[in-house]
């Protein structure tokens, strides 16, 4: 995935917090806000309280190679940003991407539904 698609600054973060919307299950929490581009960014928290150093990495690894090859999930123009939930660590591979899959499908209705308004 290209480092263009990353939020990086707290700013930014701090803004799809306050003006996005929000969805989640047991596992995780995705934020969405418009952006003024044309593309679509990805941001990933994972709390210290979930692992040392070793485990937050191999989640937020398995979090960004689930947007990459399924990123026609998120619609483009948008930010999302991705909070992990305790427990996501015990998680395999294929259960964190069902995880994202209905995720990224209820808050794109959700987002529909927001526009038609």
């Amino acid at each position: 995935m290209h480092k263009k698609k990353f939020i990086k600054d707290n700013k930014e973060y701090r803004k799809v917090y306050r003006e996005g919307i929000s969805l989640a299950n047991r596992y995780a929490v995705l934020y969405a806000c418009k952006n003024t581009l044309t593309t679509k960014r990805f941001g990933f928290s994972v709390s210290k309280r979930i692992g040392k150093a070793v485990v937050r990495n191999k989640i937020k690894r398995r979090l960004k190679e689930v947007c990459r090859i399924h990123g026609d999930w998120f619609a483009d123009g948008y930010d999302y940003i991705i909070i992990a939930r305790r427990g996501i660590d015990e998680l395999s591979f294929n259960s964190v991407k069902n995880n994202l899959e209905d995720l990224a499908y209820r808050i794109n209705k959700k987002i529909i539904r927001e526009n038609r308004l």
